[in-house]
């Protein structure tokens, strides 16, 4: 099966039957990984009265309840409701869920224990397309897994942050767990810098809410996935399924499909 795409005039096709997951698994015998030393999701057979949800236990059927928090469990893609002081989703703002991507590996530069991204490793590297996906160099398999609390993971610089927007890029995709550095006093300088949304303080004290006139409402964030190594860089169709779950934030499935030459 094809699916036939046209951006800024140019037709693409792309191959639907060769789809490459970019999602880390939750749950039993999954990926998990962990970020913000939020506690692992929970999956726990249901229990009303002499019910019990699990099979293995004596029920009648598997039945389990799912507690979790997408931004620290896995693969996820968050709104701008995440900065935001009034309800915003992930169902509002994802109006589209099929995207022209660009793949692109990064190196990441060092200051003192952090590793981040500079607008040094993007420059002239950009393409035009819908979306942009960072795979961040060494790839090891053990992003997979990874318990990134407490462990300085790497994020994007303020400057890489405005490179990549002026690039006109809706959607972004990385292996980090965040964009911003896990500890920076609640700035979130990248998150405000891709959804043009003021400082906090600025965005609380405005009475007129004029920022809001400018904010990219439809623009997206989707962080923890792992690209495998056999991916190439370049451009794909990109198809991000998502639960209707009304959150700031949700799990996700960024799936990548080749472009026919």
């Amino acid at each position: 099966m094809q699916l036939s795409l046209v951006f800024k005039n140019q037709t693409y096709v792309a191959d639907l039957s060769s789809g490459i997951d970019l999602s880390l698994s939750i749950g039993p015998g999954g990926d998990n990984p962990n970020a913000f030393h939020i506690r692992p999701a929970q999956f726990e057979p249901i229990r009303v009265g002499d019910f019990v949800g699990a099979v293995a236990e004596g029920g009648s059927a598997n039945c389990e309840v799912l507690t979790l928090c997408p931004h620290g469990n896995g693969t996820h893609t968050e709104c701008v409701g995440h900065i935001l002081k009034d309800r915003y989703t992930v169902t509002q703002a994802l109006i589209q869920s099929y995207f022209l991507v660009q793949v692109l590996s990064v190196e990441l530069d060092q200051q003192q224990e952090r590793s981040f991204l500079s607008e040094a490793a993007l420059a002239g590297k950009l393409q035009a397309a819908d979306a942009l996906c960072l795979r961040s160099l060494p790839n090891t398999e053990a992003k997979r897994s990874m318990v990134w609390s407490g462990n300085e993971p790497p994020y994007i610089s303020e400057a890489a942050m405005r490179v990549i927007v002026e690039g006109g890029f809706h959607h972004l995709l990385t292996d980090f767990p965040s964009v911003d550095p896990e500890e920076d006093a609640g700035a979130l300088a990248a998150h405000r810098i891709w959804w043009n949304v003021p400082s906090r303080e600025e965005t609380l004290a405005d009475p007129d809410g004029l920022w809001m006139n400018t904010v990219r409402w439809n623009a997206c964030i989707s962080e923890m996935v792992y690209v495998p190594e056999t991916v190439e860089d370049g451009l794909y169709l990109l198809h991000i399924q998502t639960p209707n779950l009304r959150s700031d934030a949700v799990p996700s499935k960024p799936v990548l499909y080749p472009l026919l030459p």
